[in-house]
């Protein structure tokens, strides 16, 4: 496990589109999928990091608390299966499933929408707008494993919500912590030192 923190993607950069098999459903998705919502939330987690199974509930409970919202979530699982299996496909469907996820849980094989959106640990969230522009890219809240801070999703959920209002996203962003991404050998993007 490397401890990284996200690149902090440039605010007002456009959504990279995708095209990706949901592990639930096998059907694939893409940006055109959620073009009618106001926001999109995009997440980069995976099965095994401790720093996802820390936050796992409250991701499975902003899918929950949103459901009526004008905002899409999709998750994305960019790690290299084959030397971590339980970030293939049928292990993320269990767990999408054992957490009742009410999103898209998305499989990244060639790791090629990781490296677009410049996503490096997990998790890590980059919240859109309607015109897909990125306003929040940063942590869920402060807490962290073996911490005393309460997981609420606070960050997150501000960003979501002044997006859902039409009011500004604050700049002052905190980035996300976690294990990094596990990159195929040779495949470690130039972002990633």
């Amino acid at each position: 496990m490397v401890l990284v923190n996200s690149t902090m993607r440039s605010l007002g950069s456009s959504a990279p589109d995708f095209k990706l098999p949901n592990v639930l459903d096998g059907k694939s998705y893409g940006l055109k999928n959620f073009a009618g919502k106001k926001a999109l939330l995009i997440m980069f987690i995976c099965r095994h990091c401790p720093y996802v199974v820390h936050v796992q509930d409250e991701l499975a409970k902003l899918g929950k608390d949103y459901a009526a919202e004008d905002l899409a979530i999709v998750a994305i699982s960019s790690n290299d299966a084959e030397k971590h299996q339980d970030d293939a496909p049928e292990k993320l469907k269990e767990f999408a499933e054992n957490l009742q996820f009410n999103f898209p849980l998305l499989y990244d094989e060639t790791q090629e929408v990781a490296k677009e959106y410049t996503a490096a640990c997990t998790p890590d969230f980059f919240l859109f707008d309607s015109s897909r522009k990125l306003t929040y890219r940063g942590q869920l809240d402060s807490s962290r494993p073996k911490s005393s801070v309460p997981v609420t999703g606070e960050d997150l959920r501000l960003a979501i919500d002044c997006v859902l209002k039409d009011k500004t996203v604050s700049a002052d962003q905190k980035p996300s912590a976690g294990c990094n991404i596990k990159w195929k050998p040779g495949n470690e993007p130039s972002y990633f030192g």
